[in-house]
């Protein structure tokens, strides 16, 4: 049940109507806010994708978060490249110096040294990396920053750059639960001279996925308010049933096609608004004890968390095994991955306090 729409929002969605020059204008904004060339994608792990194809030769080899999601891994795939995954931190779920110096020297890396070209910046749950000490390393190994702002669109640094504006390019998912969250969509600015020039996407998407696309935020906004009665989440799957909602991970890769023109309107819009309102959109989170039991009590208490990158490092599970992670490599992402709770942005936080009482009971700190 994600999405951030309340109310009135999803009306406006549902009415929307774009057309040709919202697409224009959309592709102008991201232009002149960061700086290159940018492309509309039918979802963020297309533009990942064609921003990595963009720098790298297949078979490179690019560092990514240890604690991420599956579309991460497709994307980094589907440019042909080997992904090395670096341990992160408890403090910011991000790798640092360190995990990121350990991961190119771990036994996952199959490939030479001088065949690691790049660095993924995710900025995990809207919590900015420590840019300039990332930017050093990169420099040092000779690696090409690509920026993943799927999190943290409106996002400062410590330094006071604006994510999307260090990196040789920015791609933008503009999925549920999003920063910018208009259902579907990406987007991808390339600001460094390419290698390789991909031909952008021009198809519409296919009618099943923009009627999916067009009907969402009705149907999370009506399971959320049936949570309360213990039947959103019973809604919920009968809808995922019978392919009227699809499921974030499964929104496939698609270089064809584009966002739909009524979702490049609105999404315009929400970067406006995000540099209007100046607030962080970073997701809180924490580590409790007994997780599974604390999912039970918030379910029975109307709070349906689950689903939101739990029970493995790369979620969602039932991808995690095709990936051959290196847990022996990355051993507090496996520990965060087995404790961290995060709260969903689409409940206000009054609506959070009885949730937030029952994760206090349960708050887990790692024995010294």
């Amino acid at each position: 049940m994600a999405a951030t729409y309340r109310g009135r929002d999803v009306f406006r969605h549902l009415f929307a109507v774009g057309r040709k020059k919202h697409c224009g204008k959309l592709c102008a904004y991201l232009k002149e806010r960061y700086e290159g060339d940018a492309i509309l994608c039918k979802n963020g792990r297309s533009a990942l994708a064609i921003a990595l194809k963009s720098y790298f030769e297949p078979g490179d080899a690019v560092i990514v978060n240890g604690f991420t999601c599956y579309a991460v891994y497709e994307a980094v795939q589907a440019a042909g490249l080997v992904p090395i995954f670096a341990d992160i931190t408890k403090e910011d779920l991000n790798f640092d110096i360190n995990t990121l110096d350990a991961a190119i020297k771990s036994r996952q890396v199959k490939v030479s040294q001088d065949k690691i070209k790049g660095i993924i910046i995710q900025n995990s749950l809207g919590n900015p990396v420590s840019v300039v000490s990332i930017e050093q390393f990169a420099e040092k190994h000779g690696l090409t920053i690509i920026e993943d702002l799927a999190h943290c669109a409106g996002v400062k640094y410590p330094d006071g750059r604006e994510c999307g504006t260090v990196g040789a390019a920015a791609a933008f998912s503009f999925g549920k639960d999003k920063v910018i969250d208009t259902i579907s969509g990406g987007a991808v600015v390339l600001r460094a001279p390419v290698k390789h020039r991909i031909k952008a996407p021009s198809k519409l998407p296919k009618f099943s996925d923009h009627l999916r696309a067009r009907f969402y935020p009705l149907f999370g906004w009506t399971c959320r308010k049936l949570t309360f009665l213990h039947l959103g989440g019973v809604l919920m799957k009968i809808l995922v049933a019978i392919h009227f909602v699809e499921k974030s991970a499964d929104n496939r890769l698609d270089l064809k096609r584009k966002i739909s023109k009524f979702e490049a309107k609105l999404a315009l819009k929400q970067f406006k608004n995000l540099r209007k309102s100046g607030e962080l959109p970073i997701r809180e989170f924490c580590f409790v004890k007994e997780r599974d039991t604390v999912l039970k009590k918030l379910a029975k208490a109307g709070f349906y968390f689950d689903g939101l990158w739990y029970k493995q490092p790369v979620s969602p599970e039932r991808y995690y095994k095709k990936l051959g992670f290196p847990e022996h490599d990355c051993p507090t992402a496996v520990s965060v991955a087995e404790h961290v709770i995060n709260f969903p942005n689409y409940y206000r936080r009054s609506d959070l306090m009885p949730a937030i009482d029952i994760v206090r009971e349960y708050l887990w700190e790692e024995e010294k």
